[in-house]
């Protein structure tokens, strides 16, 4: 392994692999040097893209002792599958969210990992936005009180970019549907924020999509302090938003795509408009995964962690499906 750069592949090579890759060129110390999937044309193109070489199989790949670590956007199905010869081979890995479709499977690649003495980090890039950081700063140093209540939203238009039979939206491929497709991503911040969640309820709904998956959905969530959160998801809404709204007694955060971030704090009368400078995100979590595999460190959200953060989306699924609130230990045993 270089000290220098680290090499990575990329396995799985649909839209979000080139995102991660763009993330990639614009980190330091890491660098794409080679790629796979099953369709010819795509590596070629891929390879062509990014200046890197393309394999004639995984197994080609791992065998490449040049190359350091896997990026993996393959379909959370053969995660587990995929994720265990990488470590098997030695090779670090980067893994998209979720973590695998059940909770077992995501604590088992964790489990792996860890036996193979590899690095696993978990694609949960939303809580590196700068406001994010900026207000689990000030929770941190007390300037918001008791966190007693949050709401939060991603809707997205997916009408007219919807792909018949993609494992995306199957309830096959990605069971739960809109929730844990990009769900996560705001729980992931909800916990970062207001610590971990313990109970949900949840609804969901096939609005406007074709196929068998919900694509409306909206949990309650617990947390252990006490605090209330709700999150709603949405493929079937016109345009893009997302909503992060975090609630204490002596000070609030109040967020939207559209709007920005306004704070408000007790006793005073109008919110306060916060100016973040945008972060590139994605480099960062790049940079962040070269630097663990580098210095032997670890990644912010690990297996554990995603695993975790799975079993409240797989709650709030069971929740709509059986008519009642669902604890997250229930899941965590079950592994479901």
């Amino acid at each position: 392994m270089s000290l220098d750069t680290i090499r990575v592949a990329s396995l799985g090579l649909g839209w979000w692999s080139d995102v991660l890759a763009d993330g990639v060129t614009a980190a330091k110390g890491i660098e794409v040097v080679s790629c796979f999937t099953r369709s010819e044309d795509k590596r070629k193109a891929f390879a062509e893209k990014y200046n890197c070489a393309y394999t004639g199989s995984y197994e080609e790949l791992l065998e490449d002792d040049s190359i350091d670590a896997i990026i993996n956007t393959t379909p959370n199905n053969i995660h587990l599958e995929t994720t265990k010869q990488a470590a098997e081979a030695g090779k670090h890995v980067f893994l998209d969210k979720p973590i695998a479709n059940s909770v077992g499977e995501g604590m088992e690649i964790a489990k792996i990992c860890r036996a193979a003495n590899v690095k696993l980090s978990i694609g949960f890039q939303r809580r590196r936005e700068n406001q994010f950081r900026w207000v689990q700063e000030e929770i941190n140093a007390g300037r918001f009180g008791q966190i007693v209540q949050a709401e939060a939203n991603i809707s997205r238009d997916r009408l007219g970019q919807f792909e018949a039979g993609h494992w995306r939206y199957t309830a096959e491929g990605m069971p739960g549907g809109v929730m844990l497709q990009i769900g996560p991503h705001y729980i992931d911040v909800l916990e970062m924020l207001m610590g971990p969640i313990v109970e949900v309820s949840g609804m969901l709904s096939q609005l406007v999509l074709p196929g068998d998956n919900p694509d409306v959905a909206g949990l309650v969530m617990k947390h252990e302090n006490g605090a209330i959160s709700t999150l709603n998801a949405g493929y079937a809404s016109a345009g893009e938003n997302y909503v992060m709204n975090i609630y204490g007694k002596e000070a609030s955060a109040l967020y939207s795509l559209h709007t920005g971030m306004y704070h408000v704090k007790r006793g005073e009368k109008e919110p306060v408009k916060m100016v973040f400078e945008a972060n590139d995100t994605i480099a960062e979590q790049m940079e962040e995964f070269g630097d663990c595999i580098r210095n032997n460190t670890e990644p912010e959200v690990g297996g554990e962690w995603a695993a975790r953060s799975l079993a409240v989306i797989r709650a709030g699924v069971k929740s709509a499906r059986e008519g009642r609130y669902v604890k997250i230990d229930e899941i965590m045993e079950s592994g479901e």
